[in-house]
């Protein structure tokens, strides 16, 4: 997993509300059993036209936001049924962070757990950074995990929350598996002084 530590980026928005999981990754992505290849199917059915060709209004599919790293959404972000595939086809995609007003439980569980920070922030906040696509479409984001905060281009910051045991994870670009490997020789110290 990528360490997270501060990112700049430009903003792609995605004015949807109740974005479901099979809109991120539709289901017949779903077939792999690794991560490659994923984010060819992120959005799909919103990237391409009918006949399969790109959707040139789709944010995605535009030469602006091609290196983009932080995703705008409207509430209740990753609902629908649980998929890892989700988080992995955003970051396949390259993108590390998505901004919302709410996120479905098991896609923010999800999304920590493989590195893409879910950030909630309040309804007045979003508005105003859809306002600032539409207005500014290079404006820029900063997101400092270290301090947990989120500036906006004219400055304001804005602290946003996390689990002390995510944020750890994030910033170390370790999973869970790691963070416990992390403690194995405390493990094993245990595990010897229980089996004397």
């Amino acid at each position: 997993m990528k360490s997270f530590t501060k990112i700049r980026s430009k903003i792609i928005p995605l004015p949807h509300t109740d974005v479901d999981t099979d809109q991120i990754i539709p289901a017949r992505y779903l077939k792999v059993i690794d991560k490659n290849g994923l984010a060819e199917g992120l959005f799909d059915s919103w990237r391409r036209l009918p006949d399969g060709s790109p959707n040139p209004d789709f944010p995605l599919n535009q030469d602006d936001y091609q290196d983009a790293q932080i995703l705008l959404s409207g509430d209740n972000f990753g609902c629908g049924s649980s998929r890892e595939h989700a988080p992995w086809a955003l970051m396949g995609w390259g993108i590390r962070a998505v901004i919302s007003t709410s996120f479905a439980d098991i896609f923010r569980n999800n999304a920590l757990k493989n590195g893409l920070l879910p950030l909630v922030v309040d309804e007045a906040t979003q508005t105003s950074l859809f306002d600032l696509t539409a207005e500014a479409p290079n404006a820029t984001l900063e997101i400092d995990l270290v301090s947990q905060i989120l500036t906006l281009p004219d400055g304001t910051q804005i602290k946003f929350e996390i689990d002390t045991f995510s944020k750890t994870c994030m910033l170390e670009g370790i999973d869970q598996l790691g963070y416990l490997l992390k403690h194995d020789e405390q493990i094993s110290a245990f595990e010897e002084m229980r089996n004397a």
